[in-house]
């Protein structure tokens, strides 16, 4: 897919993207197996270099199963689950031997990712990344996306295309634009608080939803007109205060969540240092009852995060934008209705949001930025490569009939 220079859409920080190398503290050759694409595979057959030539073909094991052009062999990672093909100091000898244009479509385009919306390109990263981390979520200013010229680096690990033009306005994906739009202007808007904010998101999604549910799509943009007058007028203040605070039901799915996570097994170290940090903020024991989880959970809430991320909410308003951007929301996943779409969202920021918590208990008045984004980048790469962690959470939810926005609005309030 190489083009020439194509233009294309990013959020600012990725202006500035550029990958440390051998000084990244958690290096993205560890933790999981490496994709290789077909026209990669092809010339790693012809290499000749000594040494080289027999660790790829060592290394480099076809993909039996059901390949594809994207995903036809693999690098799998070696007992101290890092690249097989690393050198001594942390460098990819692909790239040190051969050079860039040997590197496979994954590891020359991580952390980027790429969407095509109506034949343009859109490119953001992933947050599993340290440094990507750093520079979409310190910046205090609202993120910001505009259009650049890619000259280098022409290969994309194509996440997502969609095609709203291709609809009719009777058809929900017409409204794509309008829908991420609003998002994204109602997530940056700082005269609510951010979980006000995302409660009056699901509001609005859950109207969306009737409005799809009844064919009447083409109500959408008086629907949009309409909450913008609403948050204008803080007409909603009211109704955001009726909602009822539930430690206890956040506790309880915590505690089941708690207990899968022990048991899966496949978590990198970064992130089972700040889940032990997180155990240990909330004094977890696993005979302990709820009711006495859920008090110093709300002692650590009320005592040392609430103080601390009012003033950095920023951090979690860059990821959820971050998020809205790069998963074409609400259109993400095949057969994932748009409420689905806004209750995975949600799930992101309640996971983010309870982990922290804990981790503020834990560290009390020395609670950094550096412990926030240490959690959310290694819960980002926990998460992308091991899904089975969030479908469980959203699986929990669904059964217990919590994905209505009443339901969620338990697990988004503190």
């Amino acid at each position: 897919m190489s083009h020439s220079n194509p233009i294309i859409l990013v959020p600012k920080y990725m202006d500035q993207f550029q990958c440390i190398g051998s000084s990244c503290e958690d290096t993205c050759c560890a933790g999981w197996s490496v994709t290789i694409d077909k026209a990669t595979y092809k010339k790693y057959k012809k290499v000749k270099s000594p040494g080289i030539a027999s660790k790829l073909d060592k290394e480099v094991t076809r993909n039996r199963s059901n390949p594809t052009e994207r995903n036809y062999a693999k690098i799998s990672m070696s007992g101290c689950n890092s690249c097989p093909m690393l050198s001594k100091d942390s460098l990819c000898e692909i790239q040190l031997m051969l050079g860039e244009e040997y590197l496979s479509t994954t590891c020359a385009s991580y952390p980027r990712v790429t969407n095509i919306v109506n034949g343009n390109y859109e490119m953001s990263a992933n947050l599993s990344c340290p440094e990507a981390a750093r520079l979409a979520l310190l910046n205090p200013d609202p993120m910001e996306f505009f259009e650049i010229k890619l000259n280098r680096n022409n290969k994309h690990s194509l996440f997502n295309q969609i095609h709203p033009e291709q609809y009719n306005p009777t058809q929900i994906q017409f409204y794509f634009w309008d829908l991420r739009i609003f998002s994204i202007e109602l997530l940056q808007n700082r005269t609510y608080s951010l979980t006000d904010r995302i409660l009056i998101l699901g509001l609005f999604f859950q109207n969306v939803q009737d409005l799809v549910n009844n064919a009447s799509s083409s109500d959408v943009p008086n629907l949009i007109e309409n909450y913008r007058k609403l948050v204008r007028a803080g007409s909603l203040r009211e109704s955001l205060l009726q909602i009822p605070i539930e430690a206890t039901a956040q506790i309880r799915l915590l505690k089941e969540l708690i207990d899968v996570r022990i048991h899966a097994g496949g978590a990198n170290q970064r992130y089972l240092r700040s889940f032990e940090e997180f155990l240990l903020g909330i004094a977890y024991e696993e005979t302990a009852e709820i009711e006495t989880i859920a008090t110093r959970y709300q002692f650590a809430y009320d005592n040392y995060y609430k103080t601390y991320m009012d003033k950095h909410s920023y951090i979690l308003e860059n990821y959820l934008v971050n998020y809205i951007f790069k998963n074409t929301f609400p259109f993400y996943g095949n057969n994932i209705s748009i409420l689905d779409n806004y209750v995975f969202l949600a799930l992101h920021y309640s996971l983010i949001k309870m982990h922290l918590i804990g981790i503020a208990g834990f560290h009390k008045e020395k609670l950094e930025v550096d412990h926030i984004l240490t959690l959310i980048q290694s819960l980002a790469k926990t998460i992308e490569h091991n899904n089975r962690y969030l479908q469980f959470a959203f699986d929990y939810l669904k059964t217990r009939e919590f994905t209505s926005i009443a339901g969620m609005a338990i697990f988004l309030k503190n």
